[in-house]
């Protein structure tokens, strides 16, 4: 719009009756938009139904929500109105404005999109390692379910669900929600806790030099305090909260659900070792990683994950046959692997000879490793087995299981250069043996062909293929996750299947999140309603973070 148009338009408004005003001009406005405006050259005397809002960090701008923009401005001009990248708004720029508006400033406030960013050490990489750490661990604080604290960054996320109890009154708020729904399913929020930690443990180096310590401590402990409360009495654990039937038909916010949440038991009557097992590995890596930083926390975790290797250990049963909803979506086979990963992680923490010894013997009823997963780990409790014995056996079984994995072995490789294990969300397990084959080259175990390897497979996900995996990072990243909650426009809008059903990107920004990944050949599609490819989950990110550590770690100690 050419700028002396600007005063005629305006007085013809004001000359106007209100409603009057809304009828004869809203014909110029054929979009929906949202405005985003200086603060300085705001108009007080415009009507706003709901008020205009500050974000709170730097006040420098006013967002205007689209439904309630005035209608006599036409958009018409690219000079004047300029799009963010994602096309959900317009950005009005302070040099284009009315001078003459007396300046005022909206009486509500909403924080950016965008997390605040913090001064990045410098890489050697073509990838800054620092960087993808933190907005991984932005991705667990969209996940967390219960009451969120005043300090937490992702501001679009609220409290939600908190009436998650169990069957006799226990408060089981908290935890992350699994992908992009929200179901609490225990066995992969574990199995990405250990893996989390195992990588806070061996690498604190990589998070203080990112000075990301304090934050990936406050990560971790979200779900080990879930884990606390879920462990109510010495033979009871829940293992899940949500019904995945019911929680499937439902696209919207976690703060406006309102279905049934049922929470089930496992008791010695109902067992589920597995998950017990897991959930007994992770607290004990919990132990790990607190035990110098907060001597009582890492205490009353090590006393959990005791009681619970015993429940597992003593009343053994899948799980998912105690817990019949989780079938279908994490059904379990067999609890030997985690019975010896748990037993490996006690012993680390507690020097316990006996916890060696259980290990060693459920390690050799366990079956082959297929991929470190929620599902098997057999795969990491070799690497684990190692570390603590330095027996030769292990070591002979990393070199069998990495055989298959490097180029020349049993997994199919991508025409770009990808091991590709299987079609769901195979960036998760091909990014968990990274991590495994970096801490195997660590103990002087291939040291140069793992950490090759390692390095390209977890670069191909950060953008060697052409594009970035990780929301919010790199290359064309994807923009439109199976991920509910960040596909929702910001309150007041509601959110429904429409959203899940629009064409555009997600509302924000799912930074951090690793997506399924790609096809045999490459091939990818960002799409929301493809939930193989394009959804997240907590188990994707918890090796790939780690796997990124290691890396970290490398660049500061390249030997």
């Amino acid at each position: 719009m050419p700028a002396d148009a600007l005063p005629v338009v305006v007085i013809n408004y004001l000359l106007l009756e209100h409603t009057l005003g809304l009828l004869l001009i809203r014909p110029f406005v054929n979009v929906n938009i949202t405005i985003t405006a200086p603060t300085h050259n705001f108009w007080p005397w415009i009507p706003i139904f709901e008020p205009a809002t500050a974000n709170n960090s730097t006040k420098d701008f006013l967002q205007i929500p689209s439904h309630n923009f005035w209608p006599w401005i036409p958009v018409d001009s690219d000079d004047f109105f300029k799009r963010n990248d994602t096309k959900d708004y317009f950005e009005l720029p302070t040099h284009n404005f009315w001078p003459f508006i007396p300046i005022s400033e909206g009486n509500q406030t909403v924080e950016p999109t965008v997390p605040p960013k913090v001064p990045w050490p410098p890489s050697t990489n073509r990838y800054n390692y620092g960087e993808v750490m933190y907005k991984s661990i932005l991705f667990f604080e969209v996940q967390r379910s219960g009451w969120l604290p005043e300090h937490r960054k992702i501001k679009w996320r609220g409290h939600s669900a908190l009436e998650d109890h169990g069957s006799d009154g226990e408060d089981l708020s908290g935890g992350w929600y699994d992908s992009g729904d929200y179901v609490k399913f225990g066995l992969p929020m574990a199995s990405a806790t250990t893996l989390l930690l195992w990588g806070l443990v061996e690498y604190p180096d990589s998070y203080k030099s990112s000075g990301l310590l304090d934050d990936m401590r406050d990560c971790v402990r979200w779900p080990l305090d879930y884990f606390i409360k879920a462990h109510p009495q010495k033979y009871v654990f829940y293992g899940q909260v949500g019904d995945p039937y019911l929680d499937h038909t439902y696209w919207g916010r976690p703060e406006d659900m309102d279905m049934e949440r049922p929470a089930y038991k496992l008791t010695p009557e109902a067992p589920g070792s597995d998950v017990i097992a897991e959930t007994a590995a992770a607290m004990a890596a919990g132990y790990m990683a607190f035990k110098v930083a907060d001597p009582g926390y890492a205490k009353l975790l090590l006393k959990h994950a005791q009681e619970l290797f015993e429940f597992a250990e003593n009343f053994r049963g899948a799980y998912s046959e105690s817990i019949e909803s989780a079938a279908e979506f994490y059904g379990s086979s067999n609890d030997e692997d985690e019975l010896a990963w748990a037993a490996a992680w006690l012993y680390q923490a507690t020097n316990n000879k006996a916890y060696i010894k259980k290990a060693e013997y459920w390690y050799k009823l366990a079956p082959d490793c297929w991929a470190q997963s929620w599902a098997d780990k057999t795969c990491g409790t070799p690497v684990l087995l190692y570390k603590l014995t330095k027996d030769k056996k292990y070591l002979l079984d990393i070199e069998k299981m990495f055989y298959h994995w490097l180029p020349g072995g049993t997994i199919h490789y991508t025409p770009k250069g990808l091991a590709y294990k299987d079609g769901w969300g195979t960036l998760r397990y091909t990014a968990n043996m990274a991590f495994l084959s970096l801490v195997a080259a660590d103990l002087n175990v291939q040291k140069k062909a793992y950490r090759q390897w390692a390095k390209q497979q977890i670069h191909y996900m950060l953008g060697d293929a052409g594009r970035s995996y990780v929301i919010g990072f790199g290359q064309d990243p994807p923009t439109r996750p199976h991920h509910a909650s960040s596909s929702c426009r910001p309150a007041p809008h509601d959110c429904s299947w429409a959203d899940y059903n629009k064409p555009g990107p997600n509302s924000h920004t799912l930074y951090g999140a690793l997506v399924g990944g790609p096809g045999r050949n490459d091939e990818y599609v960002d799409s929301r309603d493809d939930y193989i490819h394009n959804e997240v989950g907590c188990e994707y990110n918890g090796g790939f973070q780690s796997a990124v550590a290691a890396l970290r770690n490398l660049e500061l100690s390249p030997s």
